[in-house]
């Protein structure tokens, strides 16, 4: 019954706050503190801004809302003034933090707060009272509503952040795949300087695994929000978590894992054996029950299909120009070729250190002086060559910029 398992939600979240972590203030986001950073720009171009603290999704296997304490977000000023900044010492990319990224939601404008009064985004355009803030066929613990009711969400800050620098490249994790919705989404999409890869953590394929761990999402409502991220962002890459051998998994569980990895073939993940936490709901309610020689097989197993579709993604990648951000000399060879980043977030070494000056993106050839000395912090457009499961190489073009990168032809 639905309003039962709803009620019972209310009331194990209300019995695990007697025990999260409540000795920091519930609005404590550290946002009058300046960061100090190891390098500047010049030795790294990439920068991550802190936008919220904590956790309220009660996950089973999950410790970290009872070390991390209540969601509490930053204010959206001091985060677009901080980007302003960064942008402003010469870094290229930031990535925005929290232990729930896309959960984001700051009520500390007031100005702003009545501007969203009567938005067609609040709760009284739909009788579910999570449709109007998650991802379709997603739920939680709690109602939403008390914390995102006139709050600025993480969609608006995300846009916000990205028009600061439209040559700064925004980043965000760790997310919870509820906490996209469409209007997410289509930001990401719109958004040239919003990286084109979401971390999307399953921890299971299973139903019954993913009710146990108390996850708010069946397998199919997963695939359904997939299938959208496919649709809506070209190009996106999609990572995720999972979790081998968790309480009770059975064999045909398992498989639904091995399954779900091979349908959404992702590009990356981080895979882990179960492995109990104290405080948690799973070590209140659940047993560790699945054999340490099972769950290294099923980790096994889960690893291999994973990598062999990174693979399979990464080879379609063969022959096609990317934009790479040059963070760093290549580790096997510092010192004829580069490494970094795709806007999809894939590794790439860069296998010469010159380029041309400029990037023709019609003709997808560069023009002008011909092999400029690349650095660090800057743009180039590659051509693919070769791929392995984790990494592309690629040949230099041009250097480039985002704006001229992703100019429409």
């Amino acid at each position: 019954n639905e309003n039962e398992n709803e009620n019972e939600n209310e009331n194990a979240s209300r019995d695990f706050s007697s025990v999260m972590n409540v000795q920091l203030s519930v609005d404590e986001t550290y946002a009058d503190i300046a960061p100090v950073r190891k390098s500047d720009a010049t030795q790294n171009p990439t920068a991550f801004v802190s936008i919220m603290r904590g956790c309220d999704n009660m996950c089973a296997f999950c410790i970290v809302p009872f070390t991390r304490g209540r969601e509490r977000s930053r204010p959206f000023s001091s985060i677009v003034d901080e980007a302003r900044r960064l942008s402003r010492e010469g870094y290229k990319e930031v990535t925005l933090l929290g232990q729930n990224v896309n959960s984001y939601a700051d009520k500390s404008g007031k100005f702003f707060a009545e501007s969203r009064k009567g938005s067609a985004n609040d709760a009284e355009r739909s009788d579910d009272p999570f449709e109007p803030y998650y991802a379709r066929g997603f739920r939680s613990v709690y109602k939403p509503s008390r914390s995102r009711d006139g709050a600025m969400r993480f969609g608006e800050l995300l846009d916000l952040v990205a028009d600061v620098d439209p040559e700064m490249r925004v980043r965000f994790t760790s997310p919870h795949p509820k906490d996209f919705p469409d209007e997410v989404l289509q930001i990401i999409r719109s958004r040239a300087n919003v990286g084109k890869q979401l971390h999307m953590p399953a921890q299971s394929g299973s139903t019954s695994v993913l009710q146990r761990m108390r996850r708010g999402y069946s397998r199919e409502a997963y695939l359904d929000l997939a299938t959208k991220v496919r649709l809506t962002i070209p190009g996106v890459a999609i990572s995720s978590d999972f979790i081998a051998g968790f309480c009770g998994e059975t064999e045909e569980e398992h498989e639904d894992t091995v399954s779900l990895i091979r349908q959404v073939k992702y590009e990356s993940a981080f895979m882990f054996a179960y492995s109990m936490r104290e405080k948690t709901g799973a070590a209140r309610r659940l047993t560790d029950d699945v054999p340490e020689a099972t769950k290294k097989r099923r980790l096994a197993e889960i690893i291999a299909a994973q990598r062999e579709e990174a693979l399979l993604a990464n080879e379609a990648e063969i022959g096609k120009i990317v934009c790479v951000l040059v963070d760093g000399a290549a580790r096997k060879d510092r010192t004829e070729k580069l490494a970094g980043r795709t806007c999809a977030n894939k590794r790439v070494v860069v296998r010469r250190a010159t380029a041309s000056e400029r990037f023709d993106r019609d003709k997808e050839t560069g023009f002008g002086v011909a092999d400029v000395p690349l650095r660090i912090g800057e743009y180039v457009a590659a051509r693919v060559t070769g791929a392995n499961a984790s990494t592309l190489f690629a040949e230099p073009v041009a250097r480039t910029t985002l704006s001229e990168f992703y100019r429409e032809r």
